[in-house]
């Protein structure tokens, strides 16, 4: 398996491929009216917190409005992080905000400011919404209220959604979403976690990082559940057939998957899904996901000819519509 090892940004790339310019339109460097209320509305946010020496990975949750914020800082109250300890001044932060019943997710980069008695303050950096894909594959919002086994192989097989914390060389923190049906979300082989890649907004962030410093924090969900797996152990890439075909879905085989040799795993109660209460799915929003993604390109800074005539087309009347079908379709088309 090691001549399959992806041990460089380059083979990364020639794998999965470059990420699309239109992909880094998207990212804004603040917390606009549209991120702001996506925040104020969601019930669960996964974080992920680290520095040179690694990351981890936490919860936190409650009713809509738990966490707050204005342009250029979030603000989350230290009583609803499942482990508040790994708030620390000066650590990298990278979130991701779900919405009940919603596909989409908003992602919100940045670093601890500062800690005061109730709350972490963290400068933000980016802030973007992510896909819908990986909560689809999981059909995370179809879930009821469900008991999640004791035995960690056994809640491992059942996982269907994966919160994947990494930290690259520069020190800057990411939070990526990954779904799957159960059985091919994540699958235990001895001492190593494996899960795959699937289609997503093709960033690919978090496996730059796991290129560059291969400490990775993850977080396993059995959606209907409040019990989590936290794994915390040194990723590595590969192409190895093997290792990806085990995660074939309706004949589509993974370009890559990922193997975690794997330092801890621990099973847990979340005692931010258990507040947040997401199952059933009973709260409506009127947030469009479609829209915030056409207003983040609009307030992107990015400059070249590219850019701007992106913004211009996206300033055409009728265009959230046409967005909206378009990722429909992708939905539809490119799940896997």
């Amino acid at each position: 398996m090691s001549g399959a090892a992806i041990t460089t940004v380059a083979e990364l790339e020639s794998v999965i491929g470059r990420t699309p310019p239109p992909m880094h339109l998207k990212v804004i460097d603040h917390l606009d009216v549209g991120a702001l209320r996506w925040i104020s509305a969601s019930q669960l946010m996964f974080a992920g917190f680290g520095d040179g020496s690694g990351v981890g990975i936490t919860l936190a949750g409650s009713a809509p409005g738990f966490a707050s914020g204005d342009a250029q800082e979030l603000r989350v109250p230290l009583a609803l992080l499942d482990d508040p300890a790994l708030a620390q001044p000066g650590a990298a932060f990278g979130a991701l905000f779900l919405l009940s019943g919603i596909g989409e997710t908003l992602r919100v980069n940045g670093r601890v400011a500062g800690i005061d008695a109730d709350h972490v303050r963290v400068a933000v950096d980016e802030c973007y919404g992510h896909c819908a894909k990986a909560l689809i594959r999981s059909e995370l919002w179809a879930a009821q209220p469900a008991h999640a086994p004791d035995d960690s192989a056994a809640f491992v097989a059942a996982s269907r959604f994966l919160a994947l914390a990494t930290i690259g060389a520069e020190g800057r923190a990411d939070l990526s979403p990954k779904g799957d049906p159960a059985g091919c979300m994540a699958q235990l082989d001895g001492d190593v976690l494996w899960f795959a890649d699937r289609p997503g907004n093709r960033r690919v962030d978090s496996f730059r990082n796991v290129v560059e410093q291969p400490n990775i924090a993850l977080a396993l969900l059995i959606p209907g559940a409040n019990r989590i797996a936290v794994v915390r152990g040194q990723a590595r890439l590969t192409t190895d057939a093997t290792a990806r075909e085990r995660f074939t879905v309706k004949d589509k085989t993974p370009l890559l998957a990922i193997g975690v040799e794997i330092e801890t795993l621990d099973l847990r109660e979340s005692p931010a899904l258990a507040r947040a209460g997401l199952w059933p799915v009973h709260t409506e929003t009127d947030i469009d996901p479609a829209e915030l993604f056409v207003e983040h390109i609009k307030l992107n800074k990015a400059g070249g000819i590219g850019a701007s005539l992106a913004r211009a087309t996206l300033s055409v009347p009728g265009v959230t519509g046409l967005l909206k079908k378009g990722l429909d379709k992708d939905y539809r088309d490119n799940l896997y």
